[in-house]
């Protein structure tokens, strides 16, 4: 029963913000494992002049604020639409390990969105440079902030 709730209030409030101009028509659902939603969010790309203002981005953000913590597992996220390679990205980084999406990439393709390139990008060693020039520099002073860290003992995560 609350899958489709979760569900509906995302596109809810994707329809609400993308109406007032402020994102495209994504939504996303933070609920805990007993079902309680957590956080409830949509894209903002437009209105905060963020490309990262994902729904997913903004729900995880949201829900990790609300439950005071990083991790997010046992949770579930619902989302609008299959996500995106940097919205998969926070989703395993939050440790959530199931999404319930509604439209398929094919379906954001069809209305002009573009996260086909990415995956492609991904998919073909990230070497296109007419895409992104990834370039190693100054490894080794970068090496000792990471041994820094890692003498502290700082938490992994």
């Amino acid at each position: 029963m609350y899958s489709m709730n979760a569900m509906e209030l995302a596109v809810a409030r994707a329809r609400e913000t993308m109406n007032r101009d402020l994102g495209g028509p994504f939504g996303a659902a933070v609920i805990d494992a007993k079902g309680n939603v957590i956080a409830v969010e949509s894209n903002l790309v437009l209105g905060s002049h963020d490309p990262t203002a994902h729904a997913e981005i903004n729900a995880i953000r949201q829900a990790c604020r609300i439950l005071g913590t990083h991790d997010l597992n046992g949770c579930t996220l619902y989302a609008s639409s299959y996500p995106c390679p940097m919205c998969l990205g926070a989703v395993m980084w939050a440790n959530i390990k199931t999404v319930y999406y509604g439209c398929r990439p094919e379906d954001a393709a069809a209305i002009g969105f573009r996260d086909d390139f990415m995956y492609d990008f991904i998919r073909e060693g990230c070497g296109d440079t007419s895409v992104l020039l990834l370039e190693e520099q100054s490894r080794e002073s970068c090496l000792q902030l990471f041994e820094e860290y890692s003498q502290k003992e700082k938490p992994l995560y």
